[in-house]
């Protein structure tokens, strides 16, 4: 592609460089850049891209972005703009061809919810015969195609290339995760999106958006900056969706249990086998059975479905492909065995998440729940005790252990996590640092008719302790130990 035919449609401040010279790819990082490649010199959090512009250029890097101007002593193209986030991401969308504009894509924000609903809306399209692509937590996907995913959006070069990596495999409609870091960050600029989505706010990254009104402002750009303009789903029962609703400029599904929800459920009851409800919605009712358990899935549930009317996907095929959808990895996942323990790992890593997690497991009237959990070093700091007083009013018993300590103190987490057990009143918990251990421990703890929670990791399969990520899996982990103890 032409330096001219990437600029198109950008706005920058100074431009220097031939119109007819070839770009080859886009890199952020100089250690990626190929020969012809334009180079995105980003400010981020601890390096700046600028003091490696010359590492770049002497890599083969024939054009840089930047918001300074250029060096005298480098030789290349140049572009000087405001805004070099919300430039790479045009010049991304323009350099991979529009891909977002050549299928449907759904867009899915808030707190927590978006891998399930982004299952739910995959089995949805597939039972609709669309060829389907999602980006998410887990992994990116599409036709015979799987990638790890190193983060829920991914930037928006690579994004792009993605996107149109599942054009070319003939995907019609794609379903994304989008974090509010990724829309601060503008990763998603250049994608079209026909439906965005809100599931719901709580307290979450505020070590990066300082205040909830940050946070909330962040996940409204989903909607914003939505260049189709086209639909947004929002969950009326979350205060912060019922602020939403009042400020978007667009025509809004709102979904929820309340009755002023245009796609409400009225009656339905969950249980240890699932969820059966009955859904009423502009033109009509039908009753949607799923084996996910849980009233916060339910609410997944409502928000897949809207969505899947705002594309005119007819009821019975949305109902059909929620059924279909026997679970999530990481989510509520049983580690099945023989001695007569509900074993499940789940994600929950918030406290709001967590209080969810630990409600369902009431409603299936075990003996006693056990949890297992800790939480992530270097990361938000103030839900920790919030956690601590959800699993000090809700759980019977708490291992308190590790969860990806990162550059913190195990310990030190831990105690800022017993803050909300002395809040609560709560004395059932024990310190067990070592997550393999804690595990060990919750199990030899239980008894037959109880229910262990394993929370905060999921699907990871991995351990983040320093810098270095070791291979950890709660599901694998639990299920060794449960083979030990004679539950194969």
């Amino acid at each position: 592609m032409t330096f001219r035919e990437l600029l198109k449609g950008v706005s920058a401040l100074a431009v220097g460089g031939p119109e007819d010279l070839e770009i080859g790819g886009l890199a952020y990082s100089s250690k990626d850049v190929r020969p012809g490649d334009l180079f995105a010199a980003l400010r981020g959090t601890k390096l700046d891209g600028f003091d490696f512009v010359r590492d770049a250029v002497g890599r083969g890097a024939v054009a840089v972005l930047s918001d300074r101007s250029c060096p005298e002593d480098v030789r290349a193209a140049w572009i000087q703009v405001f805004d070099p986030r919300e430039t790479l991401a045009s010049l991304a969308a323009n350099f991979y061809g529009h891909p977002g504009e050549k299928m449907k894509v759904v867009g899915l924000t808030g707190t927590k919810g978006k891998t399930t609903t982004a299952y739910l809306l995959e089995s949805i399209f597939k039972t609709a015969g669309f060829s389907t692509g999602v980006l998410g937590t887990i992994n990116y996907r599409g036709p015979e195609l799987v990638r790890e995913a190193g983060r829920t959006t991914p930037e928006a070069p690579d994004l792009q290339k993605f996107l149109a990596d599942l054009v070319g495999r003939g995907v019609t409609h794609c379903v994304m995760e989008v974090s509010s870091h990724a829309l601060d960050l503008k990763r998603v600029w250049g994608v079209g999106f026909d439906v965005a989505v809100f599931l719901n706010l709580s307290g979450e990254h505020l070590d990066y958006h300082r205040t909830m009104e940050e946070y909330f402002e962040a996940k409204k750009k989903l909607f914003i900056l939505n260049a189709k303009k086209r639909t947004a789903v929002v969950n009326e029962d979350d205060p912060w969706g019922q602020r939403l609703i009042a400020e978007l400029p667009m025509s809004t599904i709102t979904f929820g249990f309340g009755p002023a929800a245009l796609v409400r459920a009225e009656r339905f009851r969950t249980n240890g086998t699932g969820i059966e409800a009955s859904v009423r919605f502009p033109g009509g009712q039908i009753v949607l059975t799923s084996p996910l358990a849980g009233k916060y899935n339910l609410s997944n549930i409502l928000a897949a479905f809207a969505v899947a009317l705002a594309l005119n996907i007819p009821p019975q095929v949305a109902k059909d492909g929620v059924a279909a959808l026997r679970g999530v990895p990481g989510r509520f996942e049983k580690v099945e065995n023989a001695l007569g323990l509900g074993v499940y790992v789940d994600y929950a890593h918030t406290d709001a998440a967590l209080r969810s997690l630990l409600e369902m497991a009431r409603e299936l009237k075990p003996g006693r729940v056990i949890l297992v959990f800790g939480a992530g070093g270097d990361r938000d700091r103030t839900k920790r005790p919030r956690m601590g007083e959800a699993a000090g009013q809700l759980a019977d018993w708490t291992v308190l252990t590790s969860d990806n300590p990162r550059s913190e103190d195990p310990l030190a987490i831990i105690r800022e996590i017993e803050q909300g057990f002395r809040r609560s009143n709560g004395r059932k918990y024990e310190i067990v640092p070592d997550r393999r251990e804690a595990i060990a421990r919750a199990l030899a703890f239980a008894k037959k008719g109880d229910l262990v929670l394993i929370a905060g990791k999921g699907h990871e399969s991995y351990q983040i302790i320093g810098s270095s990520a070791l291979p950890f899996s709660d599901v694998e982990v639990a299920a060794e130990i449960l083979a030990s103890m004679g539950g194969r």
